[in-house]
Parts: structure tokens; C-alpha cells; sequence
């Protein structure tokens, strides 16, 4: 097997990232920053050469990753790239032995998500307004989004045969193209179907030429609206709301689905609204859900 430099392997691997599987700009610029901290750990030890590395050597580099004071999530995500890279020259043999094998990731809680009280909610929700197109348009989406828990992108790429709004439902496509119909409340109902009469047709009118599926949600110019044309609304309503803290659309997801367990609602349930695949990936909101019981608790228990 010819001897293959440790930086030619990396530049090898990110390529085939790149070409291969698809991956993001930001992914890959994080992939080669990982990497590059691996490559520079071994040039100072002499190691240049993929088959002279070892499992100690890679223990080694581990080790030092914590002692940097990186975070658990950061050490993860540097040794995941770690692995991937060896799996790749083990199957392209490269390597005959893949030494990151036995490289075992750190542990770390899971984030909680952060969310927005009832309160916020309700200021954010009335923030646009529903006397011009534009904020008729906003409110309908985010009155449809903490409705459902839907994702901005279920949002947006919702086309008009999915609603049916005199029954009160409405049918998202959410990811690997899985089908879920989720209720809407009253208030959502109501706004969505004035959107649909008063104020889509003023948008849609001003398109050039009639989009070619029926989306739900248009832009100034009649065309689809974009995730990033409404993250720029969203924060202009957050600030009109009094929301001094990050906003995202993804908040309002998380929102939903504290507020159903905190109503109440059981874990299976919040589970088929929101589309998880996992149970699992549902529990963290019972974590959250926790979290406020006991700062209620804390609060205004006198013997707390």
C-alpha cells in the first residue's frame, strides 16, 4: 500500500464530501476546520503519513480536545469528522486498519429548546396587523405555524388543496415527504380563509405570470415566498412585539408543542402533530415542560 499524506487524505475526503454526498457550505468549512486541528495535532508529533496514525495517536488528540475546554457538543462534533475521515480512506484502502474505530464521543445533555411564553405569543401573533396584503399575509402564517407546530418549510411550501379550512385541518408534507393532517384552530381558520380572499388576490395579481402550483403564501410580487423574505419580518414583528430576545420560526414549533404538554396533552399525540418520526426527539419538550412547572413552583410557592 503506498504511503499517503495525512493532508492530501483530508483534501481527498472533503472533496468527496463535496461531490458526493452534498454537503453544505457551512458543514464542509466546519469538516475542514475539525480537520485541519487534526492534521495540525499530528504534524507536531511527526505524524504525516495516514498509516502511521494510530488509536493512541487519535486518543491523544481526543484528550486534547478536552483539555482545550471545548464543549461536549464541540468535542463530538470534531471527533465525528474524525471518524468519517478514516471510515472513507478505510473504504477507499488507504488505510488497512481504521484506527478511530474505538474513539468514543463525549456526553452531553440535550439543549433545551428555547421558546416564547403565551404571552409573547399572543403580542406576536398580532405584531403585523391584517390592514395592508403584507400583514394580512404574516399574520395567516404565523397564526397557521403556533396552530400546527408546523416547520417554516411545511409552511411555505403549502399549496392550497392541502387546506380544508371549513373542516378545520390542514395536510403537511413534512421531511422525507411523510404526509401528517393536523387541526387548526378557530382564529387560524379565520385569518387563513380572509388571506385567501382579501389579500392573496392583490398579490397574486401583481405576478408577472401565475405561479405554477397554488402556493398558500406569496411575496410582495406575486411569486412564492422565500424563508428568508419572511426571517426578515418575522424579526420586525418580534421587535413591534416587544421581543427583545433571538427570534426564529423554529420557536414557534418548540411553543407549540410546550404549550400542548403544559395543557395537557399526551406525549403520542404531540408527537403525530409535529411529525417526529422518534418518540425521542418528542420527550425534550417534556423536559421543557418540567422546567416551567418548576420555575412556577419556585416562584410562587411560599415554601419553596
Amino acid at each position: 500500500m503506498s504511503e499517503v499524506a495525512v493532508e492530501v487524505a483530508v483534501d481527498d475526503y472533503l472533496q468527496h464530501l463535496t461531490v458526493e454526498r452534498g454537503l453544505s457550505r457551512n458543514t464542509l468549512a466546519a469538516y475542514g476546520q475539525d480537520l485541519g486541528q487534526l492534521v495540525a495535532f499530528l504534524a507536531d508529533r511527526g505524524v504525516t503519513e495516514v498509516a502511521a496514525v494510530t488509536p493512541l495517536v487519535l486518543l491523544g488528540f481526543a484528550t486534547e480536545q478536552h483539555r482545550q475546554g471545548l464543549s461536549a457538543r464541540s468535542q463530538a462534533r470534531r471527533l465525528v469528522a474524525v471518524r468519517g475521515l478514516f471510515r472513507y480512506l478505510r473504504r477507499e484502502g488507504m488505510v488497512d486498519r481504521d484506527p478511530a474505530q474505538a474513539l468514543q464521543l463525549p456526553r452531553f445533555g440535550a439543549r433545551l429548546p428555547e421558546l416564547l411564553n403565551r404571552s409573547e405569543v399572543e403580542a406576536l401573533l398580532a405584531a403585523p396587523g391584517t390592514d395592508t396584503p403584507g400583514g394580512l399575509r404574516d399574520t395567516a402564517l404565523l397564526e397557521l405555524m403556533y396552530a400546527t407546530g408546523c416547520r417554516i418549510s411545511e409552511a411555505l411550501d403549502l399549496c392550497i388543496p392541502r387546506l380544508r379550512l371549513a373542516d378545520g385541518l390542514v395536510r403537511l408534507v413534512g421531511k422525507g415527504n411523510k404526509e401528517r393532517m393536523v387541526p387548526l384552530g378557530v382564529p387560524a381558520q379565520l385569518v387563513l380563509t380572509r388571506w385567501l380572499e382579501e389579500g392573496r388576490p392583490l398579490l397574486l395579481a401583481r405576478a408577472r405570470r401565475a405561479p405554477r402550483e397554488q402556493w398558500v403564501f406569496l411575496n410582495q410580487r406575486g411569486g412564492r415566498l422565500s424563508r428568508q423574505g419572511f426571517w426578515q419580518r418575522l424579526v420586525q414583528h418580534a421587535a413591534t412585539a416587544g421581543i427583545d430576545r433571538a427570534i426564529s420560526p423554529h420557536k414557534l414549533r418548540h411553543s407549540f408543542a410546550t404549550h400542548l404538554l403544559e395543557g395537557g396533552a399526551d406525549l403520542r399525540s404531540v408527537q403525530t402533530l409535529l411529525g417526529h418520526a422518534d418518540i425521542s426527539t418528542t420527550q425534550i419538550y417534556t423536559h421543557v415542560s418540567e422546567r416551567h412547572v418548576r420555575d412556577a413552583y419556585d416562584r410562587h410557592h411560599p415554601r419553596a
